[in-house]
């Protein structure tokens, strides 16, 4: 009896033993960074024929931790997206900073070997070759029989390159070379491991690099207009060691740069700098955790979430230094970032930053009040006035940790104050209660104008979240002021062709009128007349109230996702769902229409598709529908997934659509929520939350505040 009680109590030890050895599997290994680096090519997918490429999701694949400095990703053509297109086949440089919009791409280094060809210096490689996860990028350069890795901290980038012949190593540099104008560069030979230098583009950007090889000099190599630098290491008995590089950034100084190297990287090696990394992102994305769902919906979700979080940028130093808006040195005890990207991520990517990173959203409301405060006007990104829909809506969910009365005042130059900065076109705006559009005969997809209804639009919402914010901090007049302006939108409704359509100054509308013709600029911003018609998520009621009935808006509405895509060729306006266009932001948040009208199950076979279908598209099945958008395609189908969407971000509350997943668990301010979905149907049956039934489809940013269950049943 004893043998046989030591033979199961061993078997047991044997047991424990292999299911402690066993690592348990992190949310970053759910990660695919290459997700949204890939192009669409078939028409089919694409709702056209593609005489070009088309833009994809524009994201990169190099290694970053959330919301920092530095981005170091390699470059595969110069001038695009991020740098960095799956289908390429070639690879520049490792540059340090990406964002996904044609810009950036600052300061490119590669390790190389042998002669140097300045207009040739590029390498084949293969994605056979090629790996990534969060923080983390390598690759196989072929012409130099090299291994490449990166990794990264807030403000530092680390290089290492394992040569098969260890002898004659080298680092390029391409100076010359960002997706934006280069005014002017340096770099020197500054010891016997360090170069340091700067490249200038509208910011300049420093770098401080401390190698693990002795430097033999920076040479300059030229061939006609094109010149690079390239540093010379000495051959010594440690021929066999990669060569690795720890560099640190700065858009202050070459001393400051250094100070952030020396705070961040300089005592750490490869491996460690790695594992921080891997283990920055493990502890931002366990903030949400997702079961009862598929292993690929987990993949997708993981990498979205990641996505939403390298952007925006870390801007200022490790002791807090920056460079302001007049182009001072100042430091005033916050981290300073770059101004988000609003027009595309006011409706859902900054409200979930606020949400898993309230410290950071703090710091960027700071920061954009700063140029603010230098401007007279709230910075504004390419069309619209959303920095006030992020403003008010992180406040009203209790980010307070900054000037408000500050922020607000400011606002309120954007929505009253004409001027260079401010909302184009506002005192029109104010006097006539919309915004008039240009006679232009035979208009074109490229024309430039006023894109005038959408403009209306957006102030009309613009006003409402100020408005919100007024009646917080007790100002009634002005509350009053902007209520009276959130309808303006109404004004460009025709009830002719139930569409929003143009007006000229003198009122008539526009003629001739294709509401299925798309414009850059004309009438709409990047849309047609369909796209551009649902959208009033501050007043979706009255909205539907310019209808005859529930009935004709449903019968309008569903229409917007039947009438077939005329095969119109539009960068930004990719894959599409009738007229529905899911690959740009115009479209995001109008499919909810459904809901106030009682066909909420509508809405939801919508958002299925669009998740289960849009999102891992392509060969490879990592094409998104259009391009992310500094995170916002990837926030939409983060909140979705999760049960819950930003219908009116500005409103501290979320519309409950179906999960993806079984089970949902939310970090909020240090407390879980939990959103548990029974029924596998699209139709939505019942909502309790905390045990107590909710009624119609909303629940509040405070109520997830208090940690409780919400149940949504579904059949």
């Amino acid at each position: 009896m004893k043998k046989i009680n030591f033979i199961i109590l061993m078997g047991l030890l044997v047991v424990i033993a292999s299911c402690t050895t066993t690592e348990e599997k992190r949310l970053t290994d759910y990660v695919n960074p290459f997700m949204a680096t890939t192009t669409l090519w078939d028409s089919v997918d694409l709702g056209y024929n593609p005489t070009r490429r088309a833009w994809g999701g524009e994201a990169f694949p190099g290694a970053s931790v959330p919301n920092s400095m530095v981005q170091v990703t390699p470059v595969t053509m110069w001038r695009s997206g991020s740098g960095y297109q799956y289908e390429d086949s070639v690879i520049h440089a490792f540059v340090h900073t990406s964002k996904g919009h044609w810009n950036l791409c600052y300061v490119p280094f590669i390790g190389v070997q042998g002669d140097i060809d300045p207009n040739a210096y590029y390498t084949t490689y293969s994605h056979d070759k090629e790996s990534a996860s969060p923080g983390y990028y390598q690759v196989y350069l072929e012409k130099y029989d090299i291994d490449a890795e990166v990794t990264s901290t807030l403000r530092c980038a680390y290089h290492k390159y394992t040569y098969k012949d260890g002898k004659n190593k080298k680092l390029l540099a391409d100076l010359a070379r960002s997706n934006e104008r280069v005014r002017g560069w340096e770099i020197e030979k500054s010891g016997d491991n360090v170069f340091t230098g700067y490249q200038q583009t509208g910011p300049t950007f420093y770098f401080y690099a401390v190698t693990n090889h002795k430097i033999k000099n920076v040479e300059a190599v030229k061939d006609g207009d094109r010149e690079v630098r390239v540093v010379n290491f000495l051959d010594n008995d440690n021929t066999d060691d990669p060569l690795e590089m720890k560099v640190g950034f700065s858009y202050v100084s070459v001393e400051n740069a250094k100070a952030n190297l020396e705070a961040e990287m300089l005592a750490k090696d490869f491996a460690q700098v790695k594992q921080e990394a891997s283990d920055t992102w493990e502890a931002l994305l366990s903030k949400v955790q997702v079961s009862g769902g598929k292993e690929d919906d987990m993949v997708t979700f993981y990498s979205t979430l990641y996505r939403s979080f390298l952007y925006p940028i870390l801007l200022s130093d490790a002791n807090g230094d920056f460079v302001n808006e007049k182009g001072e040195v100042v430091n005033k005890g916050f981290r300073y970032y770059i101004e988000p990207s609003f027009w595309d991520d006011y409706r859902n990517k900054l409200i979930l930053l606020g949400m898993v990173s309230p410290d950071v959203a703090s710091d960027v409301i700071k920061s954009i009040t700063d140029k603010g405060e230098i401007r007279g006007f709230m910075p504004t990104f390419f069309h619209g006035d959303h920095a006030s829909a992020f403003i008010a809506g992180s406040y009203l969910r209790g980010i307070k940790d900054f000037d408000v009365n500050k922020s607000y005042q400011i606002l309120l130059n954007n929505a009253f104050v004409e001027g260079r900065g401010g909302r184009p076109h506002i005192k029109e705006y104010m006097e006539r209660g919309w915004i008039s559009e240009e006679d232009i005969k035979d208009p074109k997809l490229e024309t430039v104008a006023k894109a005038a209804v959408t403009k209306t639009q957006e102030y009309s919402y613009d006003d409402y979240a100020t408005a919100l914010l007024a009646k917080e901090l007790g100002d009634t007049e002005n509350y009053d002021k902007l209520m009276k302006r959130t309808g303006s939108y109404k004004h460009l409704f025709d009830p002719e062709t139930q569409l929003m359509r143009g007006r000229l100054a003198n009122g008539e509308w526009i003629t001739p009128f294709d509401p299925k013709r798309p414009f850059y600029e004309y009438m709409y911003r990047e849309a047609n007349g369909w796209q551009s018609t649902f959208f009033a998520p501050h007043d979706s009621k009255g909205l539907i109230d310019l209808y005859p009935s529930k009935e004709a808006f449903e019968t309008k509405f569903d229409s917007l996702f039947t009438i077939p895509w005329e095969g119109y060729e539009a960068h930004n306006l990719t894959t599409f769902i009738g007229q529905y266009c899911h690959g740009n932001q115009p479209d995001h948040g109008v499919i909810y229409m459904y809901y106030f009208i009682d066909k909420q199950e509508k809405a939801q076979r919508l958002l299925n598709k669009l998740m289960n279908e849009y999102y891992r598209m392509g060969p490879e099945r990592l094409a998104y529908c259009g391009m992310d958008d500094a995170g916002e395609m990837s926030a939409w189908y983060v909140f979705n997934a999760m049960g819950l969407y930003t219908y009116s971000p500005a409103d501290p509350e979320y519309i409950i659509t179906v999960p993806l997943f079984d089970k949902v668990v939310f970090n909020l301010d240090g407390k879980d929520f939990t959103i548990t979905k029974k029924g596998n149907g699209e139709k939505i049956t019942d909502i309790t939350y905390g045990g107590e039934k909710i009624d119609g489809y909303f629940i509040t940013h405070d109520q997830l505040k208090e940690g409780k269950e919400l149940i949504i049943t579904t059949n």
